[in-house]
């Protein structure tokens, strides 16, 4: 056999392979035509990851290994400026940060549309 003839084979059977595979998949159980959605109220115990962002800042690798006990690091909002209120990575509400007891908290002051 020629080697284009061996490519040929190879591609041959690399084709009945994927074949063989997707009619494995057309075997599948079909889901349920017209079954009921998931629905909110069973998404609502769901928990989400909750961050508050009250800015950021770019330092050189330099300039993060001099930082120690005392350190300032400048963000890039101004004090008056609100916090990012972020679900699992996305902004949805911006707000500002209070103290509750002896903790920090945010005070929602707007949602962000979609």
């Amino acid at each position: 056999m020629s080697q284009n003839q061996d490519v040929e084979a190879s591609i041959d059977a690399a084709t009945q392979a994927v074949l063989v595979q997707s009619q494995k998949l057309d075997d599948l159980a079909p889901g349920k035509a017209g079954a009921e959605a998931i629905g909110l109220g069973n998404l609502v115990d769901v928990p989400v990851e909750i961050t508050v962002e009250v800015g950021r800042t770019r330092l050189t690798l330099g300039e993060l290994v001099k930082l120690g006990p005392g350190s300032l690091v400048t963000l890039d909002r101004e004090a008056h400026e609100p916090a990012d209120v972020l679900v699992n990575g996305k902004i949805v509400a911006h707000g500002e940060v209070v103290t509750i007891d002896e903790r920090y908290g945010v005070r929602i002051t707007s949602l962000v549309s979609g």
